[in-house]
């Protein structure tokens, strides 16, 4: 094959293999004959399928027993695992982007973090790779570790113990008891770089044989950020303090939870250079690479609209919330359309309720709730779904006003942000004001 293995049909290159799931709506097999048509070598397949095809007993292992192959015949790819309840792709995405500073790096756009997402990133390396970035995301205790033949990392990276999926976990004990499965999975030539800000991730050093290097704001934290501020766009700038030094880092990313990311890539980053000016200039020209995520856009007649519709869990909520407040700074209108967050469990309620409480506390002027009954605990205008909240904000929105859109990403908002960006130019210059941050 000339071009990687991919399970999505529009996504697969000429000369590469496509590999065919029956998925509840539509069974891969059946567009089998298109993709090769259109250019691909061959077929992964549980059944013949007419045309050039690998068939096997289950595509899934299959796919994974690939990618840990190519595991074994690329020895010298150093490979890192992230994980955590959020964070997960923002700092994927800006490890790809300093690492690459340093070598060839495999960190794709997007949260491809589940067992098929995995082997795919995996099977995008190639000789000449230096670096593997894989996002493992988890929905029970096991999940991760079930991954961990397919990857086997140097190095893994733990971002925070929240909230996200609880109702599928059952509570945050098993969150951590999930996602400490990467750090026990690391060999004691590896490196475990936990987060000091929470102490339930920190306390996971006792949880691995491998090496432990912490990051954060807290004084303990090996490598740490100092003295951070917000500019006018509620972009940070910090210190970057490092046992080999110290740099000045101004993300372009909107939102002062980026800390926590640039502060793990740069850690990461500290393990295969002693050169922190490179690395806190990588941070400060990293920009957004996955759709969702803090993407600001502009309309000619001035209102700003902050996509963050991919997904929610209450801490990223939160977040969001902060950084809506903070890009307004008192001179502008905030717009918070909050869609539902889902896989909540029996806490869902409470969980939509205390963030519709959170921006009333940051001084949100408008909230419109998106989704079920749980949304409603938001506060605010409620309305069923994505085309009520269009037809919304037509009538809402002034020039000046800066919306944040936020949701569990089955919601589909994404599809809103489009309808309501008309023109996308990139940020706007920082007005030179600095908020300083705790």
């Amino acid at each position: 094959m000339t071009a990687p293995v991919r399970y999505e049909t529009s996504r697969v290159e000429p000369g590469g293999m496509f590999a065919a799931f029956a998925g509840e709506r539509r069974d891969g097999h059946d567009f089998a004959a298109q993709v090769v048509t259109d250019g691909a070598a061959a077929v992964l397949a549980a059944r013949p399928v007419g045309v050039p095809a690998v068939v096997v007993d289950d595509v899934r292992a299959a796919l994974q027993l690939l990618a840990a192959e190519v595991v074994t015949r690329l020895p010298h790819v150093h490979r890192i695992g992230v994980t955590g309840s959020s964070g997960k792709t923002s700092t994927k995405d800006l490890l790809g982007q300093v690492l690459g500073r340093l070598g060839p790096t495999v960190a794709p756009p997007g949260n491809r973090n589940n067992e098929l997402g995995v082997p795919e990133t995996v099977l995008l390396t190639t000789a000449r790779t230096r670096f593997l970035v894989t996002e493992l995301g988890a929905r029970h205790v096991g999940d991760i570790a079930a991954l961990m033949p397919v990857v086997r990392p140097h190095t893994g990276v733990v971002l925070g113990v929240g909230s996200a999926h609880i109702g599928e976990f059952g509570g945050r004990e098993a969150i951590a008891r999930a996602k400490g499965e990467l750090v026990e999975a690391l060999p004691d030539t590896g490196l475990a770089v936990l987060n000091a800000d929470d102490p339930v991730v920190a306390a996971m050093a006792g949880r691995t044989v491998a090496r432990v290097v912490t990051f954060g704001r807290h004084a303990s934290a090996r490598v740490r950020a100092e003295r951070v501020v917000l500019d006018g766009a509620a972009r940070a700038r910090f210190v970057l303090c490092a046992p080999a030094g110290t740099a000045e880092v101004a993300l372009r990313l909107h939102g002062e939870h980026f800390v926590t990311a640039a502060l793990a890539a740069a850690t990461v980053a500290l393990d295969h250079t002693d050169d922190v000016a490179l690395v806190a200039d990588a941070l400060s020209a990293a920009t957004p690479r996955s759709a969702g995520r803090m993407r600001l856009t502009e309309r000619p007649d001035g209102v700003t609209v902050l996509d963050d519709a991919y997904n929610a869990n209450p801490e990223s909520m939160v977040a969001g919330l902060r950084t809506l407040v903070a890009m307004a700074a008192g001179r502008r209108r905030t717009v918070a359309v909050l869609g539902q967050m889902n896989e909540l469990g029996a806490g869902s309620a409470a969980a939509h309720a205390e963030v519709g409480r959170a921006a009333v506390r940051l001084g949100v002027d408008v909230v419109v709730a998106v989704g079920n009954q749980d949304a409603a605990g938001y506060g605010g205008a409620h309305v069923a779904d994505r085309q009520a909240a269009a037809g919304l904000l037509r009538e809402l929105l002034e020039p000046g006003d800066v919306v944040l859109v936020k949701a569990s990403n089955s919601l589909g908002l994404s599809v809103l942000v489009e309808g309501i960006g008309q023109s996308v130019r990139s940020a706007p210059p920082s007005t030179g004001t600095e908020i300083p941050v705790r």
